[in-house]
C-alpha cells in the first residue's frame, strides 16, 4: 500500500518538554562526570560527549520512528519480542555477556555495546498493544487468547532479565504489563491471583545481595559504611543542597563520594547542586511531558494506537518513578537509570525511540480527525 504523507504537526508540547528534559540531563552530566571523567581519561568533557554521541544516534531513530506511521511497526511487533528474548537468552547463558558490578547486562555487537533488557521495554509493550488489539476482551469475555499467549511470554521475559540479574526492570516490565492489562476488561481476579503467583516465587529466588539491599533500605546508616555506603551519601548530598543547593558544578559528592553520580544517582547531584527547588523542577518537568503525552495518546481514535501510546508513557513514568524513589530512599537501591536524565547510550537510544513513537501516534491521530472528522479506525494509514 502506497505510504501516505503525515499532513499534521507533532505534538510540540511534546516535543519541547523531551528537549527541555535532554538538556537538563546534558548539563547534570557535564557536572556529575567531570571528576570521574578526568581521571579516567584525563578529559572532564569525556562523559558529556559521550552522551551527546547517543543524543545524536537516538534522534535520528526517533526521526524515523516519527516519520513512518506507527502501525507499520506492529508488523515487527512478533519478531521484534523474539530477538529480545533470544539477546536475553545470550547476555545470560553465553560467554558473549559483559559483566559489570556483579550484573551481566550488556553485550557487544559490531563493536557496539548495548543493553537487551532496554530493547525489551520497547519491544514487549509493541507486542501487548498487538496482542491487546488483535484479541479485544469486552465485558469481561474472550479472555483466553491474549492472556494464553502474553502471560507465558511475560514469565519468560522476567525470568530471563531478573537472572542477570536486574531487578530494578524486572519491576518496570512487570508493572507495565499489568498496566496495559488494566486497560482490557480481563477479570479483576487474575490481577488478585498475579501478586502471589508472581511474588512469591521472585521472594525465593532473591539474591543474597538483595536481601542486604532490603535490610539496607530500612535502616541505611547502620550500613554507612558498607553496603550503605552509597544511599547514605546520596542522602548526604540532598541534606548538603538545601533550598536552592551549592551551585552547579560545585558538588563535592562527585570528588569519588557517591558512587554512580552521572547514572542511576544522578537526581542526587541534581539536589546538592540545584537544591530542592532544581529537583522540584525537574520532577514538574516529567510530570507535565507524561501528563501531556497521556492527555493527547487517549484521544487517538484506533485502539492500537491508544494502548501502543499508554504503554510507552507508562514505561517511561513507571522508570522514572522507580529511580526517583530509589535516590529519595523510598525504594530500596535497585540499577535503573532516570530516563533523558542519566549517563547511558541503550537507555537513552530506546527512550528518544518510546518518544519519536509517542510522537508519531499523536501525530497521525491529529491527521486522521482533521481529515475524516469523528475517525474510529485508522487502520489504513499502514505502508
Amino acid at each position: 500500500m502506497a505510504k501516505r504523507q503525515p499532513i499534521s504537526p507533532i505534538d510540540f508540547p511534546i516535543l519541547f518538554l523531551t528537549l527541555a528534559l535532554l538538556a537538563f540531563g546534558l548539563i547534570m552530566v557535564l557536572s556529575a562526570g567531570a571528576v570521574l571523567g578526568f581521571n579516567a581519561t584525563q578529559n572532564s568533557y569525556y562523559y558529556v560527549l559521550q552522551q551527546l554521541k547517543w543524543v545524536g544516534i537516538g534522534s535520528v531513530f526517533a526521526a524515523i520512528v516519527i516519520k513512518v506511521p506507527y502501525t507499520f511497526w506492529r508488523r515487527f511487533s512478533g519478531i521484534g519480542v523474539l530477538i529480545s528474548a533470544i539477546l536475553l537468552t545470550v547476555v545470560i547463558f553465553t560467554g558473549a555477556g559483559i559483566a559489570a558490578k556483579g550484573s551481566a547486562r550488556w553485550i557487544q555487537f559490531a563493536g557496539i555495546t548495548i543493553q537487551p533488557s532496554e530493547i525489551t521495554k520497547l519491544t514487549l509493550v509493541l507486542f501487548y498493544a498487538h496482542i491487546l488489539d488483535r484479541f479485544p476482551v469486552k465485558k469481561g469475555k474472550n479472555w483466553r487468547a491474549p492472556l494464553g499467549i502474553l502471560l507465558p511470554l511475560t514469565i519468560v521475559i522476567l525470568v530471563l532479565v531478573y537472572k542477570q540479574p536486574d531487578l530494578g526492570t524486572v519491576m518496570v516490565l512487570g508493572l507495565t504489563s499489568g498496566v496495559m492489562l488494566l486497560q482490557t476488561e480481563v477479570p479483576t481476579l487474575w490481577f488478585v491471583a498475579a501478586v502471589p503467583a508472581l511474588g512469591l516465587p521472585l521472594v525465593y529466588f532473591i539474591h543474597g545481595y538483595q536481601w542486604r539491599r532490603i535490610l539496607v533500605w530500612l535502616d541505611p546508616w547502620k550500613y554507612a559504611l558498607g553496603d550503605g555506603y552509597q544511599i547514605t551519601n546520596a542522602e548526604i548530598a540532598f541534606g548538603s543542597g538545601g533550598l536552592f543547593g551549592v551551585g552547579l558544578g560545585r558538588s563535592l559528592q562527585k570528588y569519588g563520594f557517591l558512587p554512580e553520580n552521572h547514572t542511576d544517582m544522578i537526581f542526587a547531584m541534581v539536589g546538592e547542586e540545584l537544591g530542592l527547588v532544581g529537583t522540584l523542577l525537574l520532577m514538574a518537568l516529567f510530570i507535565v511531558l507524561f501528563a501531556r503525552a497521556y492527555y493527547v495518546v487517549r484521544q487517538c481514535p484506533d485502539r492500537f494506537g491508544r494502548l501502543l501510546g499508554f504503554g510507552l508513557i507508562s514505561s517511561l513514568a513507571i522508570q522514572t518513578t522507580i529511580n526517583l524513589s530509589v535516590v529519595t530512599g523510598v525504594l530500596p537501591v535497585t540499577g535503573i537509570t532516570l530516563p533523558l536524565i542519566s549517563y547511558g547510550g541503550s537507555s537513552l537510544v530506546i527512550t528518544l525511540i518510546e518518544l519519536g513513537l509517542i510522537l508519531n501516534v499523536t501525530r497521525y491521530c491529529v491527521k486522521a480527525r482533521k481529515k475524516e472528522g469523528n475517525v474510529t479506525d485508522v487502520s489504513d494509514l499502514s505502508v
